[in-house]
């Protein structure tokens, strides 16, 4: 994830770069696999998370689960913090709060709402 908020939903609408940033962590989100190891994460003491503690609920290997939690990584959902053998995953609450206000902003209703034809 950019440092800016490529998330935030500009009064005219999302230009091309904040369209691809949403859409990424949108796409991360669709896959019940992930949304659900998000959760898991989420649910732990302080948002944080050994892959020890959350692989449990799973009917995968972990090969597949340590995937979901690299895309979830590169959507910059959550980051990661290896000590010693085990891999630490926290919630990225701030990517969480701008998705959250883009929606919000979408479903915004600005002004009247008027037909194509209306010349202003």
């Amino acid at each position: 994830m950019s440092k800016q908020n490529l998330l935030a939903t500009p009064a005219r609408g999302l230009d091309a770069d904040q369209a691809g940033a949403a859409s990424l962590v949108l796409k991360a989100l669709a896959d019940p696999v992930r949304l659900r190891l998000l959760s898991e994460v989420a649910a732990h003491p302080g948002g944080e998370a050994c892959v020890c503690d959350i692989s449990g609920p799973f009917d995968l290997s972990q090969p597949t689960i340590s995937h979901h939690l690299k895309v979830l990584r590169e959507a910059g959902l959550v980051s990661s913090d290896r000590r010693s053998t085990w891999v630490y995953y926290r919630v990225n609450t701030a990517v969480l709060q701008q998705l959250s206000g883009l929606l919000d902003g979408l479903a915004a209703v600005q002004g009247e709402p008027r037909p194509c034809e209306d010349p202003q």
